[in-house]
């Protein structure tokens, strides 16, 4: 089913807040004009090029407020890689903005000349083809994905004040800095909501630090901006459900290679296979990755072998002994930091009670920060997420 469209989203920093809360959101062309402080997020290089690019009316889309209709996009992702996240606001816009005569919707990226910019006589076609796209968690660049997801509405000159009900922050602590700006600012008007949502800003729900280099998170592993993204696998070359299921979709590359270890016998239950690719994770995720300070550090992928058939459950032993070769082999390896999820739990049908204290036990003894993402398909219980019960005798 399409996601409804509840709301559109603009990217700001929160210094701007007071002055959009007063006078609205404006387009680049109209603060330029007046030049009114403005607290940039993005890039001059990124801005500058959506000066060059116009609607179907001939007007720079710098005479156009931009409202993303997913902000969990490559965009935010870009700026997050270059500043905190306690700097960024995301501004929830009611879905009244569809209906004015005189805006704008852009099947992508607007700056991008791939996207069709469409005018409002337009908009339910376009809205048809948006839904499908902005339900992803995450995007490619191969199939168009990264540009789809940042579709735009834009509206000439401002939108209202009125017309922002939300304000999105990835932390309890950019919360109240935010409410802090709220108290300063003298409205007429009941404000926006804050509402604290680490995902949108792509931050772990929950994060529990067992030792200083050793932590439990509650979040996507793949986001974890780790050197060594751990994907557990069988040893017959199927790539069927979970976090293999979107490893195989989202990195294409990792599919061929653990279909050819599978098919050389190069990986084995207790013997991980470690695809050191030259590719950067975050080249692969952010919008205009080329200025990038550390786009060129390669992520790798460490394929762990939990069952020998797709068909089986997982093997405790079988993991055990693969997680003693990390522990024995990650320094000659040269891995530096590493995620790894929940070996068997959930669709392995392992238990957590079982494989934590476990994993623990081994990923304690590096000595390079390590991360163990909690199994997505069901809650553990909080008694089996203490530093005693994990740690044990290790603690």
């Amino acid at each position: 089913m399409p996601k409804q469209i509840n709301q559109l989203y603009y990217i700001t920093h929160i210094k701007n807040l007071p002055s959009i809360l007063m006078r609205g959101i404006l387009s680049h062309g109209q603060v330029e004009a007046e030049g009114l402080p403005y607290e940039r997020i993005y890039d001059a290089a990124i801005v500058a090029s959506r000066q060059e690019r116009e609607t179907p009316n001939g007007h720079s889309l710098w005479s156009f407020a931009n409202l993303f209709f997913q902000p969990r996009n490559a965009m935010l992702y870009r700026v997050l890689l270059s500043r905190p996240v306690e700097d960024v606001v995301v501004l929830g816009v009611r879905p009244d903005v569809l209906s004015k005569l005189d805006i704008y919707v852009s099947l992508g990226n607007a700056a991008s000349y791939s996207s069709e910019i469409v005018p409002s006589g337009q908009v339910k076609k376009a809205l048809t083809e948006i839904r499908k796209w902005i339900d992803n968690d995450w995007w490619t660049e191969e199939i168009g994905l990264k540009r789809k997801m940042m579709a735009e509405c834009l509206v000439p000159g401002v939108i209202e004040p009125e017309l922002i009900q939300s304000i999105y922050v990835g932390s309890h602590e950019a919360a109240e800095a935010v409410h802090q700006t709220l108290a300063s600012c003298s409205l007429d008007r009941t404000p926006p909501a804050v509402v604290p949502e680490p995902h949108m800003f792509f931050r772990p729900a929950r994060e529990i630090q067992l030792t200083p280099l050793l932590s439990v998170v509650d979040g996507d592993m793949f986001l974890s901006k780790r050197q060594t993204v751990t994907v557990s696998v069988n040893c017959v070359g199927v790539m069927g459900k979970g976090l293999a299921s979107r490893a195989k979709y989202q990195f294409p590359d990792v599919y061929v290679r653990y279909q050819d270890v599978c098919r050389n016998k190069r990986l084995r239950m207790g013997t991980p296979y470690l695809y050191k690719r030259e590719s950067s994770l975050e080249h692969q995720l952010a919008d205009d990755p080329s200025s990038l300070p550390n786009a060129n550090l390669a992520t790798w992928f460490l394929l762990f072998a939990t069952k020998q058939h797709w068909r089986e459950a997982s093997d405790i032993r079988g993991i055990e002994e693969g997680l003693r070769w990390v522990r024995d082999n990650y320094v000659k390896e040269g891995i530096s930091s590493l995620a790894m999820p929940a070996l068997g739990c959930g669709l392995g049908r392992l238990e957590w009670r079982d494989v934590g204290p476990l994993m623990c036990h081994y990923l304690s003894a590096l000595s390079i920060p390590a991360s163990i993402y909690l199994p997505a398909e069901r809650k553990v219980p909080e008694e089996l997420l203490t530093k005693e019960f994990l740690m044990g005798g290790d603690s």
